[in-house]
């Protein structure tokens, strides 16, 4: 298991602690309504937009929540070499299956109660796949799977599939790098946002140099 995984490899750090701070504010965003799905994305191309999303896969199944971790992201998939797995099966190999009633080739993890879902191979048209009612009633069966399921998707500004998605679940959280993303991206990352009608769970400030990860949301 890769070492980015912080909430595993330094579980007393600020940074963990931090993450597990975000896991109680997710919690009080949704005192009305129980937060059961929701996608983690970047406002523009970043190299670390699998690592938010499976810290805090990590830190809400550590509090004893079982968690499903969805690879989204189907232009390029991380998640499974974050965790040792293989790439296929996925969801490409359940959206594009003619069998009835496949079983979800969802994966263990070394985490106990967190589990992850592959992108599956690539496909030519990620965003049509994603808002596809195949998609649609694939959430259904994840919603009915675990407590909660946390999607990567692609930067919201490079393809319409955060949106896509993020319509489809409870919300959106958008991850922005200190000194790397551009206040203009961020911008443009909101508009698109309130364009699709996605709900905005909070923003998380990542590698910040006061706390090494993530301080803001």
């Amino acid at each position: 298991m890769e070492s980015n995984l912080i909430t595993l490899r330094d579980p007393r750090s600020p940074a963990a602690e931090a993450y597990r701070a975000l896991r109680m504010n997710l919690a009080f965003t949704s005192l009305d309504q129980a937060l059961s799905m929701f996608v983690v994305s970047f406002p523009a191309a970043a190299d670390m937009e699998s690592d938010v999303a499976a810290n805090v896969a990590v830190v809400m199944a550590q509090a004893g929540q079982t968690v499903t971790l969805v690879d989204a992201d189907l232009r390029r998939p991380r998640l499974h070499t974050l965790f040792d797995l293989a790439q296929e099966p996925g969801i490409t190999t359940v959206l594009l299956s003619q069998a009835a009633g496949m079983e979800l080739p969802i994966a263990s993890t070394e985490v106990p109660g967190l589990s992850l879902l592959p992108s599956g191979a690539l496909p030519p048209n990620p965003a049509d796949i994603l808002g596809s009612n195949r998609m649609r009633r694939l959430l259904e069966q994840l919603r009915e799977l675990s407590d909660i399921v946390i999607l990567q998707a692609p930067p919201v500004t490079v393809a319409v599939d955060a949106s896509v998605l993020a319509v489809q679940t409870d919300g959106l959280l958008l991850a922005v790098r200190a000194g790397h993303t551009r206040r203009d991206r961020i911008d443009q990352a909101k508009e698109i946002l309130e364009r699709y009608r996605v709900r905005l769970l909070g923003a998380v400030m990542i590698d910040a140099p006061d706390r090494g990860l993530l301080t803001g949301y």
